[in-house]
């Protein structure tokens, strides 16, 4: 049984390789895991939303400027924390600042990290605003 880590890390790929190869997903995802699937294309069908996401919390980044397999991993994470109930957003964080210390640069994991971060920060106080104002 393949562990969820490695599917969310083929989710990343597939998003990343559909990116930079223009190859339709459906092709990339032909052999993969429903759970990767799941992400792939969630990815797919919110990008413009989790894009905004990410730049609004990196400061002073153009979206162009992140390279391409880091921005999958953040997308991967930010569909995770925003369209499924059953990952802690610690957990999407967590498997996504690991994916990059293998994957990416030296200063990819702390760059990930601070804008997963920000990210589940306003999305824990929104949350928090929402539960307080049905009470």
């Amino acid at each position: 049984m393949m562990r969820r880590s490695n599917q969310r890390r083929d989710a990343v790929f597939a998003c990343y390789q559909q990116e930079v190869t223009d190859r339709p997903l459906s092709v990339l995802l032909a052999e993969a895991k429903p759970f990767t699937v799941e992400l792939a294309e969630g990815v797919e069908a919110h990008r413009d939303e989790l894009d905004e996401v990410i730049s609004e919390y990196a400061q002073g980044w153009d979206l162009k400027r992140i390279a391409p397999l880091e921005k999958n991993i953040m997308r991967v994470a930010l569909y995770e924390m925003n369209f499924r109930d059953d990952v802690p957003y610690e957990v999407a964080i967590d498997e996504a600042v690991e994916t990059a210390k293998k994957f990416c640069g030296a200063e990819a994991p702390g760059f990930v990290n601070g804008i997963l971060g920000a990210a589940a920060r306003e999305m824990k106080s929104d949350a928090e605003e929402t539960n307080g104002e049905a009470a």
